[in-house]
């Protein structure tokens, strides 16, 4: 595909993105310089505001060159459903069966493929970040919310409806109420989401005294020794662990790429959350999983958008 350019779209649950992305071989995975561009959403937005908002957002991304887009690629918040091209973000209460795929592929006038983003996510890892190479991996994201995507036998994961590798939504037992240990009293736990992501586990800490309203804020905790915020960001990373062994023990994952925000919080994150993994790992004999840092910028939900087209043969 040498020379050619394709339009990114990320809707998430606080924004929504557009930019023009090169696929050739030189430039294979670039942001074009002047293409991105970003509008506010939010939980409270709807389904006219949104479509206004898409559009005027492909539109400025494609005034950035005059060369000729080759397809749109679109990543949002879910659930989606694949068939009809429609997303119904939990996050964005007033949007429901909103036609995404069909609103890009009007304003951009091009083929156009809608995936989940977190699929989005792990197809960037595989394509130009931390998991090239593997055949079997994890892309995940630990932020205000926790999404992932899965690449299985070198191919994405993305399931009949689209919503293969929702890792946020899989249930695991809480960690501290389960003391961090595998095979204990299994007392009944949460969703990943619920358990692990900045917000909940900002919320975790204020419940237990912690006077601070941020992920920045509790970071800062954790560095000035505040036991509270040690203890909150350690049962974070001990969930996210958790699950990862969960799925690896499905999928025989090789690699996990962890990214967002909320995975930065503490220095040591992805060293708890592996050392977590190989704790809560039921198989003891099956191939270790590596965890790594998200190989990609602030650019991977867009690039993970553009990979839907540059990369369609692992669809």
């Amino acid at each position: 595909m040498t020379g050619d350019v394709i339009l990114a779209v990320d809707l998430g649950g606080t924004k929504a993105e557009a930019a023009l992305v090169a696929v050739g071989e030189a430039g294979s995975g670039t942001v074009l310089p002047g293409s991105r561009h970003r509008e506010p959403t939010g939980r409270g937005v709807a389904a006219d505001t949104l479509a206004r908002v898409i559009r005027s957002l492909v539109s400025s991304a494609l005034a950035a060159t005059p060369a000729r887009v080759v397809g749109a690629g679109v990543g949002a918040a879910g659930p989606i459903d694949l068939t009809r091209g429609t997303v119904s973000p939990l996050n964005m209460p007033g949007i429901r069966d909103f036609p995404l795929r069909d609103v890009v592929e009007d304003a951009a006038e091009a083929p156009t493929t809608l995936r989940l983003d977190g699929t989005c996510i792990a197809l960037a890892e595989h394509w130009l970040g931390a998991t090239r190479g593997a055949t079997s991996s994890l892309g995940m994201v630990v932020s205000t919310g926790v999404g992932g995507g899965l690449i299985v036998d070198g191919r994405l994961l993305s399931g009949p409806t689209g919503n293969a590798g929702h890792i946020g939504q899989i249930h695991v037992v809480d960690p501290a109420e389960d003391a961090g240990r595998a095979g204990g009293a299994g007392r009944a736990g949460t969703t990943l989401e619920e358990t692990a992501s900045g917000p909940a586990t900002v919320a975790w800490a204020q419940r237990r005294g912690w006077r601070g309203e941020t992920g920045e804020e509790l970071a800062a905790a954790v560095a000035a020794g505040d036991p509270v915020a040690e203890a909150a960001t350690r049962r974070s990373a001990e969930a996210v662990g958790q699950a990862i062994a969960s799925v690896s023990a499905l999928l025989d994952l090789e690699v996990a790429a962890i990214g967002g925000g909320f995975s930065r919080v503490r220095p040591d994150y992805l060293d708890l959350v592996g050392a977590a993994v190989a704790r809560w790992s039921a198989l003891p004999r099956t191939r270790p999983v590596a965890v790594r840092p998200s190989g990609l910028s602030a650019d991977g939900p867009l690039l993970g958008a553009a990979a839907l087209r540059a990369r369609a043969e692992l669809l």
